[in-house]
């Protein structure tokens, strides 16, 4: 969730007609010899979605009309053979299609039957009701824990017969190294770009709800901070926000150890609404949370504080993730930026280095890609792609897609990207069949993944644009909905999808 050399391929022995860029021995069309002696009148003919003829590549991005750089190429899924290229060497921010990487790297290193792990341990047995001793909510570093995980490791503990501890209670998050924020260069209140930790909550973030009423407490305002999830939703204490008059900035926060105090301008608020934002304590979320709910099922606890070591005790209850496959394809779908550094550092974490920080966890992925698909541009600074300093070039993904091959994982966890016509409007039952992964930053648009074609052709690519002078110029407080971005972006999807449409019309002649 992304919201915040140059050189053609050789076009001699090319058919007129079909795409520049794409050799007519890659496609299997023998190249005339000369010029027929009498030049036929083409019978004029309907056209539709995959059968239109190819045209020269540069005539579509002439027509694109889009700044900054671009970069493709596309190959033969069974051969690896390039049938066009553009840049293909030029290394872009990669935004979310730094995913594909890290769904690969997560899979070679934990394996897709991996699952991670929150529980409860406590440090003594329980009798009458009561444990007498201490209570630990241990988190695994599992970023798909929510509200309704932490609702049913109550149920377990009170299954057990537990009512209250006659010790202390303690929040774990040592399993990853805490992170304040993904990209510390975009603002604070991005949903997208949460805290990172060894106990995450609902993504690390809290939903917060505005309604304008007369005897509203906060500037004529009623709000609210819930930790939603399905069945459960408790309000929350730790995020706070108050309504204030100002016209700039639309949020302001101020962050302790164990609290986030927002304010919000009230111009920025219509009648009602709501959002997510980020938490910036996730542990300390978690465990207000999980005391609240288990209060909702007659268990008394103290307020939690925050534990370094964890001491030998009992598991009572365990609440696990699903499989590390399962989570991965939820996380290209909805392309999550904490799924993603949460699986990656897990990652580095298991082949046994200890990364204080994202970039340095970020290096050894790099490193990994590098010997394993020999990718030369290849460079990270995150596993989610929300830095604009991560790099990756056309060519280095066609590496990637190839080697992973058409039956391979990589593909089935990929989405389904629909087609649109002139109007914008999503085609159905398109004869084109593409899977891929998308990333957008401001400025910045990225797509690679599989093509099948009519013909049951079967190509991979990759298609990146970034305009990288123009995203330096925005301001920090601008860079959620920064001007033009939205219109740069529209057509990049566009030349996208007019890139497939070409390529495709090219290997199915």
């Amino acid at each position: 969730m992304l919201r915040d050399k140059k050189g053609l391929m050789n076009r001699r022995q090319v058919l007129a007609g079909l795409m520049m860029g794409v050799a007519s021995s890659a496609i299997g069309v023998p190249v005339l010899a000369g010029p027929p002696k009498k030049s036929p009148r083409p019978k004029p003919r309907k056209t539709t979605l995959g059968q239109q003829p190819a045209r020269g590549v540069e005539q579509i991005l002439a027509e694109a009309k889009l700044s900054g750089e671009i970069g493709f190429i596309v190959a033969d899924a069974a051969s690896g053979k390039i049938l066009g290229a553009h840049n293909p060497e030029m290394a872009f921010p990669p935004a979310s299609v730094t995913k594909v990487v890290t769904t690969l790297y997560g899979l070679d290193t934990l394996g897709r039957d991996y699952r991670f792990a929150t529980q409860l341990v406590a440090t003594g047995p329980i009798e009458n009701g009561a444990i007498k001793g201490d209570l630990y909510l241990v988190g695994g570093g599992d970023p798909t824990l929510d509200s309704d995980g932490l609702g049913e490791l109550a149920r377990l503990l009170k299954e057990k017969g537990v009512r209250e501890i006659t010790g202390k209670a303690y929040v774990h998050s040592g399993a990853l190294p805490y992170q304040k924020s993904i990209d510390p260069s975009q603002p604070d209140y991005l949903g997208y770009n949460p805290s990172l930790s060894g106990l995450n909550l609902n993504f690390n973030r809290v939903f917060f709800q505005w309604k304008r009423e007369a005897n509203g407490t906060s500037n004529g305002y009623t709000t609210t901070m819930e930790a939603r999830a399905i069945k459960f939703r408790p309000r929350v204490a730790m995020s706070s926000i108050r309504v204030v008059d100002r016209k700039s900035p639309t949020f302001a926060l101020t962050s302790t150890l164990k609290s986030d105090k927002w304010t919000v301008a009230k111009k920025a608020l219509g009648k009602k609404g709501g959002r997510w934002l980020p938490v910036r304590r996730p542990e300390f979320y978690a465990a207000e949370v999980f005391n609240t709910i288990a209060r909702s099922f007659g268990i008394q606890l103290p307020t939690f504080k925050a534990a370094r070591i964890m001491p030998k005790g009992t598991v009572l209850a365990n609440w696990q993730s699903e499989r590390l496959d399962v989570v991965l394809q939820r996380m290209m779908k909805h392309s999550t930026n904490l799924t993603a550094e949460a699986v990656g550092v897990t990652a580095t974490q298991a082949r046994g280095a200890k990364p204080a920080k994202l970039r340095a966890s970020a290096r050894v992925m790099t490193g990994w890609l590098q010997s394993g698909y020999g990718t030369k541009q290849a460079k990270f600074v995150d596993h989610s792609g929300l830095g604009a300093a991560n790099r990756l070039s056309a060519s280095d993904m066609r590496r990637v897609l190839f080697k992973q091959g058409w039956d391979g994982p990589m593909r089935g966890l990929m989405k389904d990207i629909e087609l649109r016509d002139e109007k914008g409007k999503k085609i159905k039952n398109s004869p084109i069949k593409v899977t891929a992964k998308t990333g957008t930053l401001n400025f910045v648009s990225c797509l690679s993944g599989y093509v099948e074609t009519p013909k049951k052709g079967r190509l991979v690519f990759a298609v990146f644009s970034a305009d990288m002078n123009i995203r330096a110029k925005i301001s920090k407080a601008d860079r959620e909905r920064p001007k033009g971005a939205r219109s740069w972006n529209k057509r990049a999807k566009k030349l996208q999808q007019k890139l497939i449409e070409n390529w495709v019309a090219s290997f199915d002649a």
